[in-house]
């Protein structure tokens, strides 16, 4: 029997065999560690947030590959992981290693996730892809059609999903903690990035990176200093703005909570922007309609030093008086719920009324929630029965949606009326350029 049989049998099978399971009484999973038993992942960006991902893949599985534009960085990745498998274009890497790999992780700049995610899904690859999911709202919607069309398993980064807290507001807002939810309020203190900018000078390409693989499926422009490897969150080609930068964290809790998806219409006004830059802030309305039992609300988000009336807060408990730097306040007509920080890792308050006492889903592994939503995922893989929550199909993709069409409105520069079911702006047309891009040949999704 050839080795890619074994691999493929043991990954089907890994369930029966107890490879995969929750020991009773302990929060750690026995996934197994037999070399030959171990997931294959293949990483694809392995600076910054892409190192700790690979580092937490390392832990739960062995990473046999490496994918990076840099190829300074990519040298390095390699040699720490003891593999010979590199290349800086994710394509050549994919094709390369073929049946090599059961699984990717992606940290990569946001105009790339999709296409790298895609490919690797109908190759039959597990994928982990760090937030935003996508670049477009049809990029998140088409994700998880594949991941349902092929039956891998997925998982978005945004970490503190696995955060027992949050997951305990979440379910106690579903069991009416607050009342009928009227208004949600989330800021963030972002970006810490330039925005509102021009393009720089076009300068020399740095003999270590490769610039067409950094470009990938974006338009093409020349090199110039301030994209790679940060500030390229700010121009519209790239990134996703503050918005999509960390929404998917601080929508977490309420998306979780109220279901927050589908909204009919979104507003946006802002500093102004040029269409390839980001505006230096935004203040985003979005309308929701009543959804399988939950009355109809408004969701507002701000960021760029943009914050809520702080009348609103009234006997919110705040640190030092001041408002927290990001956070989530859900305005019921019974009571309110105040989660302070990116994840609501700060503290949750509930004023006005009894905390309920609920049951949810907890998560078990790491204290650390970062290694335990990969945990999640890795134990997702050995056992179908434990999916992770912040799936393509289920969560992640709906989530995904629901936070770019903020940037619909705020390329716009007003109000968008959304069609969420065929992810259409009835009131423009013309926006949809923008909710679907178009994908040069090589980078299909």
């Amino acid at each position: 029997m050839s080795k890619k049989s074994n691999r493929r049998d043991f990954l089907k099978t890994s369930t029966a065999i107890g490879a995969g399971f929750w020991i009773a009484g302990n929060a750690q999973t026995a996934l197994s560690k037999s070399p030959n038993e171990k997931i294959q992942v293949a990483c694809f960006g392995i600076h910054g947030k892409g190192k700790t991902d690979s580092m937490n893949a390392e832990q739960y599985g062995k990473v046999v590959a490496v994918c990076d534009v840099d190829r300074l960085r990519l040298k390095l990745a390699a040699k720490l992981f003891k593999t010979e498998h590199m290349a800086t274009d994710f394509r050549e890497l994919l094709d390369k290693m073929g049946d090599q790999v059961d699984a990717v992780m992606i940290s990569t700049p946001d105009h790339n996730h999709a296409v790298i995610a895609a490919k690797a899904m109908k190759m039959g690859k597990h994928v982990y892809c760090q937030k935003p999911l996508t670049h477009t709202i049809w990029e998140a919607r088409r994700l998880g059609e594949i991941a349902r069309e092929t039956g891998v398993v997925t998982q978005m980064g945004n970490q503190y999903t696995s955060y027992n807290p949050m997951r305990k507001a979440a379910y106690q807002l579903r069991a009416g903690q607050v009342g009928k939810v009227k208004e949600v309020h989330i800021w963030t203190n972002r970006p810490v990035w330039p925005q509102d900018e021009r393009r720089k000078r076009l300068s020399v390409v740095p003999k270590n990176l490769d610039w067409n693989a950094w470009i990938g499926r974006a338009p093409y422009r020349a090199y110039a200093d301030g994209y790679h490897p940060f500030a390229w969150r700010g121009w519209w080609d790239f990134g996703t703005g503050a918005l999509g930068d960390m929404a998917c964290h601080t929508c977490n809790l309420p998306f979780m909570g109220l279901n927050m998806r589908d909204p009919t219409a979104v507003e946006a006004e802002h500093s102004g922007h040029d269409g390839d830059s980001y505006p230096s802030w935004s203040r985003i309305q979005y309308d929701f309609p009543e959804l399988e039992g939950r009355d109809a609300f408004k969701m507002t988000w701000y960021d760029g030093g943009q914050l809520p009336p702080k009348e609103l807060f009234g006997d919110v408990k705040l640190k030092d008086n001041k408002l927290a730097r990001s956070g989530v306040l859900i305005l019921g007509d019974q009571a309110k719920m105040y989660a302070a920080g990116d994840y609501a890792q700060d503290g949750i308050q509930v004023i006005g009324a009894d905390e309920l006492d609920v049951e949810y889903p907890a998560s078990q592994g790491p204290d650390n929630s970062d290694e335990r939503q990969k945990l999640e995922w890795f134990t997702g893989i050995q056992d179908p029965t434990k999916p992770p929550v912040s799936s393509f199909t289920d969560y992640a993709g709906p989530l995904t949606e629901t936070i770019l069409l903020g940037n619909l409105a705020v390329y716009k520069g007003g109000r968008v009326e959304w069609d969420a079911k065929n992810l259409k702006a009835t009131s423009d047309p013309d926006l949809q350029r923008i909710v679907e891009p178009v994908i040069p040949d090589g980078y299909e999704v």
